[in-house]
């Protein structure tokens, strides 16, 4: 645990030495994410409400999706290369050093601008998701859990590449969970909507998320935290079992 900690506070201090670059790129992740509201907005504002969703349920949808994707994105932010890393043979130094593979890999890079969503999230749950502090702890606890899943998710779909030997099935499942967790999961029916609550758990991303925060239901948070947690063990066993098949590409740079 030690070493995890020291491995995250080098990557945040190689992260943050240029103050105006890490400005620069949390003002443009703050304009990308002030589109995806601005689109919401306009499209409730003309559809009215549509199968419970209207426009404040969609920025709730919104900003636990950005503070959650930040999280992953920012602070874990080599979970988008696990796959490729594995199927170049470029894990040579982390299975070398006496830690834990898996949790020193995930923070050894910090991506400044994702940290600008999670900025952005808890700015728009604190403007437009009429904060409490009972709705507050709800979306906090709603945003850990989409992190936890959103990792989970992205560590097996990039462990996949042990046993595929293509990184492409990581980069995958990066954008098909994504795309899918920008929309609420009730647009769609059908075999979609079991995906999104089954194999790409973008539903329990962020629509579950949302609407615990509107109408609190015990039964509905223990099954987004049993998700979380299932999620993260198969990342871990994934990749844990995958390692026994790696292949040294003997390239010995840090991850």
């Amino acid at each position: 645990m030690r070493g995890f900690a020291a491995t995250l506070r080098g990557a945040f201090a190689e992260a943050l030495t240029n103050r105006r670059a890490f400005g620069a790129q949390v003002a443009l992740m703050f304009g990308n994410d002030l589109a995806w509201c601005a689109f919401w907005v306009l499209f409730f504002d003309r559809a009215g409400n549509l199968r419970g969703w209207d426009g404040t349920r969609a920025l709730l949808l919104l900003s636990v999706f950005a503070t959650s994707a930040g999280l992953t994105l920012g602070v874990f932010a080599n979970v988008r290369h696990v796959g490729q890393m594995a199927s170049d043979g470029r894990l040579d130094a982390v299975l070398a050093l006496p830690v834990s593979p898996l949790p020193h890999l995930l923070v050894r890079q910090v991506r400044t601008v994702n940290l600008g969503d999670v900025l952005f999230g808890l700015g728009l749950f604190l403007v437009a998701g009429d904060p409490d502090p009972g709705r507050f702890g709800i979306y906090l606890v709603g945003s850990l859990a989409s992190t936890g899943l959103m990792l989970g998710f992205l560590i097996t779909a990039g462990s996949l590449a042990f046993f595929v030997g293509s990184g492409e099935t990581g980069e995958a499942g990066f954008h098909a969970l994504l795309l899918l967790s920008n929309y609420p999961a009730d647009f769609f029916g059908g075999l979609t909507k079991l995906v999104l609550y089954t194999v790409i758990p973008a539903a329990f991303v962020t629509a579950v998320p949302a609407k615990l925060v509107d109408e609190f239901d015990p039964g509905l948070a223990a099954l987004l935290l049993g998700a979380s947690a299932a999620f993260l063990a198969a990342g871990w066993a994934t990749f844990t079992f995958g390692l026994r098949r790696y292949s040294s590409g003997s390239v010995w740079t840090q991850a």
